[in-house]
Order: structure tokens, then sequence, then C-alpha cells
């Protein structure tokens, strides 16, 4: 009888043994945050997998993460030690900043936004919540977007131009957020000055002080347009600093009337030039004017410009016009003219719109289209009075100074 008694008691020890085991693994599951592995890994005293500590979005060989999604990393006990992100694009490398929380748990960049087209590797070291150390790395890749847009910069890189130039971008594509394009673009002086934005149109933003740039002036045009959303779906793929220098003032004031030019180069007057402007049918436009290019010699045919014969040909075509700088991008030059008679300098207006110094074939230095040549630069305003026609417009060419500052400043997206 005792041996059977003592069989059943250490049976029920068996099963009381089993019992409370199972309970312990119940309690394990039911309280731990990682669930049956890693609770079952704490209990046996091994390390649970890095995924598992160590959390990052977007997940590991994620592709086409989009710039809105939100870049992560966390753990939820314990603590990140360290975290490295590195950002691959157009073959380059920059690491991402960031910083850890106070807590420990989560790491964040200091830009939200992921960049477009690029690859991302991360890489974290973190304690868990029981002291073991745990290391991942990870990647993935970000959108990469079918439309891109670009913006043309006038002036030139490192060019020298004169104190009317205005800073113009023209975009290939239509822009329909244009505050967000404005506040990627920055136009900085030195010495400073105050320095705003206009668009005409979808495609262009133009900059300018309220007056002249100061003779000396350092411009900085800084474009961080790189996935910037210009549209719906398209984005910016620029990153890119431009600068030039301001040389010195020359303004020049054709008189229409009377048939000269005058060029005040610092407000002293240089000399006086004999022209002819537009022909009564085709006069030339009232108003300042941007030099925007300069050709020692250029084709130019009526055709282009709307001036046609009924067969439809040019009615002018010269192939070898001496000393052309563009004011307009409607077609009005100050150029050298060797066709028209001697006489007509300084006595009557022959031209198709244009002004016209009197030259020789192939171009002259001694001749006083020659002369006004070798002494402007790009950036030199040239303003026509006294002309039977309007004003330039202000989009047609750099005519933005035909603007008042108050109208000017209105032209812009940001409100």
């Amino acid at each position: 009888m005792r041996h059977v008694q003592g069989r059943a008691r250490r049976a029920v020890a068996v099963v009381a043994a089993v019992l409370t085991w199972a309970g312990l693994l119940a309690g394990v599951a039911g309280c731990t945050e990682d669930g049956d592995r890693a609770g079952l890994g704490r209990m046996l005293d091994k390390a649970p997998a890095p995924e598992d500590v160590i959390r990052v979005t977007p997940e590991d060989k994620a592709e086409g993460a989009s710039p809105d999604d939100r870049l992560l990393v966390r753990v939820r006990s314990g603590r990140l030690e360290s975290v490295r992100v590195v950002r691959s694009q157009d073959a380059e490398e920059t690491p991402v900043p960031g910083r850890i929380s106070k807590d420990g748990l989560r790491w964040e960049p200091d830009e939200p936004r992921l960049a477009l087209a690029a690859r991302y590797t991360v890489d974290a070291v973190a304690l868990d919540g029981h002291g073991r150390r745990s290391a991942r790395h990870t990647t993935f890749t970000t959108y990469v977007p079918d439309k891109r847009f670009i913006g043309y910069v006038t002036p030139e890189d490192r060019s020298t131009v004169g104190t009317g130039m205005i800073v113009s971008l023209k975009f290939n594509r239509a822009i329909a957020r244009r505050a967000a394009v404005e506040r990627a673009v920055r136009v900085t002086a030195e010495p400073a000055v105050e320095i705003r934005p206009h668009w005409f149109g979808a495609t262009r933003l133009d900059f300018r002080p309220e007056h002249y740039w100061k003779p000396g002036t350092q411009v900085t045009v800084a474009l961080d347009l790189r996935d910037v959303e210009g549209a719906p779906g398209v984005y910016g793929l620029q990153r890119k600093t431009f600068s030039f220098t301001v040389g010195r003032h020359q303004v020049s004031v054709v008189d229409a009337a009377r048939h000269t030019m005058e060029v005040r180069r610092d407000g002293a007057l240089l000399t006086t030039v004999p022209v002819t402007a537009g022909a009564p049918k085709t006069t030339t436009y009232n108003g300042k004017m941007v030099v925007t290019e300069m050709l020692e010699l250029t084709r130019m045919n009526g055709a282009t410009v709307g001036f046609k014969k009924a067969d439809g040909k040019g009615e002018y075509d010269i192939p070898d016009v001496p000393h052309a700088m563009r004011l307009t991008d409607s077609g009005t030059f100050l150029h050298g003219n060797y066709w028209a008679d001697p006489s007509v300098f300084g006595t009557a207006n022959v031209s198709h719109g244009c002004v016209g110094l009197r030259d020789v074939k192939g171009g002259g230095s001694d001749t006083p289209a020659g002369w006004f040549f070798d002494r402007s630069l790009v950036g030199d305003v040239v303003e026509v009075v006294h002309s039977n026609d309007k004003r330039v417009a202000p989009d047609n060419g750099l005519g933005g100074w035909n603007m008042g500052w108050t109208d000017w400043k209105a032209g812009t997206a940001v409100k």
C-alpha cells in the first residue's frame, strides 16, 4: 500500500512540474514584446535576432520608397549606441545627419524628406533591455521619377557683367508649385542688398535689386532644386551654385528722334554716337533693355522675326552682321551696319527696329560700332527714348527694369 501511495505522490509531482513549466512559458509568451521566440531566447539567455531588436523603416531591401516615407531607426527597449546612414546618389556618397533621442530609443534624420533616385545604407548598433549588443545593416532605394525639371541660369557662371544684369532662370518644364521652387533658389550679394523674385509665367523666374547693382558686387545664385516637386510628378534635378561679378556702371541712352546715343560710364559722358533706329513703320521699342548676348558676327534673317515678303522669304537676310548685341528676345539688336548709306547715321531712322551704328563689312575696330562693342559688357543697359513705339515688355529679354519696385515685388509666389 505504501508503494502505491509513493507512486501516486511521484506522479502528482511530475504533473505539477509540467504544469508549472507550461505556465512559465505561457507567461513569457504573454508578457514579452517580441513574442515567443524572443521570450524563450531570454529565458535561455540567448540573444534575439538583430531585426527583433533594431527596427528600421523603410524596410530592408525596399525599393521605390517615396520621398515622404519616414526614415526611422528604433528599439523597443534598451538603447541605440550608434547609427550611421549614408546616401548614395549620382555616384557620390553623403552622410545623412541625424540624432538619437534622449531616451536612446530612436534615431531620426535632420531632414525628414528622402532624396529621390538614391540608395540608403543604414548601420546601427544597440543594446537590448538585457544589455546585449546587436548590430544591424540594412539598405533601401527611393523612387526614380520619370519627369525632371532644370533651370537655365543667366548670366554665365564666373562672368563679369554690367550693372543692369538681371538673374533669370528659365525652366524646361512648366512650374505649378512655384512657391516651393522659389524657396529652393537663393540669390545673395556682397555687399548685401535686397534682392526680390518675380515670376513671368510658368517657366521663368527673375531676380533683381530695386536699383542697378553697385559696381564690384559679388552675386551668388544657389539652386537647391534637387527633388523639389515643381509640378505633380515632376521633380527638380539640380543642386548647384553659380556666381558672377558686377563690373563698371555703363548706361547708353538712344534718342530715336535725335538719332544719337550718349554713352555714359559711372555717370560721366564718354561720347555721343550717331545712330539709325527703327523706320516709321518698324519702330524701335522705348525703354530700358539689357545686353544679353554679344556676337562678333551673326546672320539676321527677317523671316525669323516676322518680316516676310509675299513669297515667305525674309525682307532682309544678312549673313554677316558685325558687332551684334542682343537687347530683346523678340529680335531687337544694337549692331554694326555696313550696308546703309553712311549719311543716314545721325540723320534718319531706316532699320527694322534695331539700333544701327556705322561699321564696315567684317567689322572694324575703329568704327563707331567696333568702338562701342569693345567697351561693352553683357549686362549693360541701353535705354531708348523718344521712339514712336510702346515701352518694351518686362519679360522681353531682361526688361524687368521697366517695372516699378512695388509691382516687381508683387510677382513672388511666396506670400
